[in-house]
């Protein structure tokens, strides 16, 4: 059943650091068919609301983008956030980036930072980002642009927010390489180090976890099997509870040395262990693969 006045719909505050990616996140909701509102006084989003409802099934997803261009509007957020929780499922998404990187997105564009009055971007940053702590920790998704570009951080927001049919939770399992650095927004780790790199053998080396030849190798090795069965058995619980405690996204990254072989392989196994889990949809992202 579509949601209408009786069963009030799916509600997203996108916030965050200026130039972490907020508009590209809007952009990709509204190619998702969600309801998109940019830069609403948070004083504003019970009226909305109120009228989505009125509209019946019309409007089932809204997406409002808040942030401090509201300026000592904005300070009402959190207050305004508590008032909607009842009989709604409200979500916020927080985006988020380095300080070196932010200061290169504001430099490229040639415009200051909203906060930066006579002081540099950099001032500017450290005064949004002290605004902006208590949001951030209470945020139910926080996503690290860090190192995204505007494609890439599309394809996370589809990855996330997309139709997720009947699912309750979202999993992804997502590969990556050591030597590229830890991904900044991930809930767990597992480190596949522990197996024999298919690197050192020639025959393997060029190849990836996606080919039957490495899978074949690492899958064989002693531990691969005993970890697949008993990490597996242990994320189940997991994913139940997050579901009883309305936590809808998780990712778990699974690293190698260079995110080409072993974690290739064993976040696709793990994902085939979680496939049945119920409420839960499974995906697999490779975050390294193809970078060398």
């Amino acid at each position: 059943m579509e949601p209408g006045r009786d069963e009030p719909g799916e509600v997203l505050i996108v916030t965050g650091m200026s130039g972490a990616g907020r508009s590209t996140v809007a952009n990709a909701l509204e190619d998702l068919d969600w309801y998109v509102v940019d830069n609403l006084p948070p004083q504003m989003l019970r009226p909305l609301l109120e009228l989505s409802e009125l509209a019946g099934g019309a409007v089932p997803r809204v997406a409002v983008v808040v942030d401090v261009r509201g300026r000592s509007l904005f300070s009402d957020l959190p207050e305004a956030m508590r008032t909607l929780q009842a009989g709604r499922q409200v979500r916020v998404v927080f985006l988020d980036a380095s300080d070196a990187v932010l200061v290169r997105r504001f430099e490229a564009v040639r415009r200051p930072h909203p906060l930066q009055g006579d002081g540099t971007i950099l001032d500017g940053i450290r005064r949004e980002r002290e605004r902006l702590a208590p949001l951030r920790e209470a945020a139910d998704v926080v996503i690290d642009t860090s190192g995204m570009n505007v494609h890439q951080l599309s394809l996370r927001t589809v990855a996330l927010f997309g139709d997720e049919g009947a699912a309750r939770h979202t999993i992804t399992l997502m590969s990556f390489g050591f030597k590229y650095g830890l991904p900044p927004d991930v809930d767990l780790v597992a480190d596949m180090r522990f197996l024999p790199n298919p690197f050192w053998n020639e025959d393997l080396r060029p190849l990836t976890g996606e080919d039957p030849q490495v899978r074949e190798y690492v899958l064989s090795r002693a531990g691969a099997a005993e970890f697949l069965d008993a990490y597996g058995a242990a994320l189940r619980p997991v994913l139940e509870g997050y579901q009883r405690e309305n936590k809808r996204h998780s990712v778990v990254a699974v690293g190698c040395t260079g995110g080409k072989h072993r974690s290739v392989v064993m976040a696709r196994e793990l994902a085939a262990r979680l496939s049945d889990v119920p409420g839960v949809a499974v995906r697999v992202a490779h975050r390294d693969l193809g970078r060398e």
